[in-house]
């Protein structure tokens, strides 16, 4: 009997975001916070999308993540969140008709495949599981994209618990080709929470509201001394600088920016020429800015003021020696991913890189990445970066051609299998 495609669940399940839906479609139905959090005002735990409502009040919430460096360490809490996830935002009723494709994290332990394989099977009791790891799904969903035959491709997949960049040839990803950089989304929010902490207001508890703050404001300098430079102006000649505006738990529950205006001002500027002759125009109003500055400063707010720290936070990614971590920096962890292979593949994985993942968000992120990987490179090589058209769904969007495709029965573990041959030996279908 052919499976019906609404009956194949497809979960991408990622450290900051769960993205959930029904195999087939072109969007997921949830992307949701994969956590459960407790508000100070409250006793009770707000899970996955309760946190997103726009009357929840995220101030000083405190967070439980089924996920931690990349690895699903907490079934407990990653139970609840699945259960509001099938049962109230999918709908689902009767699990045992249906079919779930799980987004696996590379390298995953036997241990942790277990308890999942236990929550899949015996806690919600699908029908059949098949799992994927996020660089095949991505390269497949570009391939269906492309106009000619995309035979290989290097993802780099900047999540929230680590950054990968993976090899992949033929919807296979290239283990041994696999290069890991611990530095995610989740480190670059706690940089910027210590950052702030130390220099205006103690935001170590705002995990949600810095998140915000962070996708909302920093960006990837292109000349790192001259954006430090910048920062250092006062008044308007400083264009770097903007406020972010916390939460007052009456007229607002949720952080802003003051002024969307006032934040892009520097994206808007498209060199250093540009930069300087506009810094110009600005300095014959310098002094009496600062003084209306003054005046508009609004004392009754919780607020704090971001300069450099815009730009220094995405920094970690591209120079993480600067702060202190033992770790090669994005471009030099490509470098070597793409070393590992044979070097027939070199001048095909260097034309066919892919960024997918928040952390690629950052405005000029991939302008930085190539400008710091050509040097790096052979003059003989091209160096093509594509940007996925949503980097957060791009995962899960490969995953939905997969569930929809015809050869996606053979490939599932039925709950039959598990229970007559156990979980290690219905994994070994999932390896290539």
């Amino acid at each position: 009997m052919g499976m019906e495609r609404s009956s194949v669940v497809v979960l991408d399940n990622g450290g900051g975001l769960l993205k959930a839906g029904f195999g087939g479609d072109t969007d997921p139905i949830a992307v949701v916070p994969n956590c459960i959090g407790r508000p100070l005002s409250s006793k009770k735990w707000l899970v996955g999308d309760q946190l997103q409502a726009d009357d929840a009040d995220v101030t000083g919430v405190s967070l439980r993540r089924p996920i931690d460096r990349g690895y699903l360490i907490n079934p407990e809490v990653q139970r609840e969140v699945w259960d509001r996830v099938f049962r109230s935002l999918l709908k689902l009723e009767d699990l045992s008709q249906s079919s779930l494709l799980l987004v696996e994290p590379l390298f995953n332990p036997p241990s942790l495949q277990r308890s999942a394989d236990e929550l899949v099977f015996e806690e919600f009791g699908f029908g059949s599981l098949c799992v994927a790891d996020s660089p095949s799904l991505v390269h497949l969903y570009e391939a269906s994209r492309a106009q000619g035959p995309a035979v290989a491709s290097l993802v780099v997949d900047c999540g929230f618990s680590f950054t990968h960049a993976a090899p992949v040839m033929q919807n296979l990803t290239l283990n041994y080709g696999v290069k890991r950089m611990d530095l995610g989304g989740k480190a670059l929010t706690n940089y910027l929470k210590e950052l702030v902490s130390y220099r205006s207001l103690n935001v170590m508890d705002e995990t949600l509201l810095i998140d915000h703050a962070k996708e909302q404001l920093c960006f990837v300098s292109l000349d790192l001394q001259r954006d430090l430079r910048l920062s250092r102006k006062s008044g308007k000649e400083n264009i770097l600088k903007c406020t972010y505006v916390l939460p007052d738990g009456v007229t607002h529950t949720k952080g802003f920016v003051k002024d969307l205006n006032e934040a892009r001002r520097y994206l808007s500027l498209p060199d250093a020429t540009d930069l300087y002759s506009k810094m110009g125009e600005m300095r014959g109003q310098g002094d009496t800015d600062k003084a209306e500055d003054r005046r508009k400063v609004d004392l009754t707010q919780n607020e704090f003021v971001l300069t450099n720290e815009r730009f220094l936070v995405p920094e970690m990614l591209f120079q993480p020696v600067d702060l202190g971590m033992n770790q090669a920096g994005l471009a030099e962890c490509i470098v070597r991913a793409v070393n590992s292979c044979h070097p027939y593949l070199h001048p095909v994985l260097f034309q066919n890189i892919i960024l997918t993942g928040g952390s690629t968000l950052f405005p000029r992120f991939a302008q930085r990445l190539e400008r710091e990987l050509r040097p790096l490179v052979l003059d003989a090589y091209d160096v093509k970066i594509t940007c996925q058209e949503n980097p957060i769904l791009g995962v899960w969007r490969g995953g939905s051609l997969l569930a929809s495709s015809p050869e996606f029965e053979s490939m599932c573990v039925t709950k039959a299998e598990y229970e007559e041959i156990g979980s290690a030996r219905c994994r070994r279908r999932f390896f290539h």
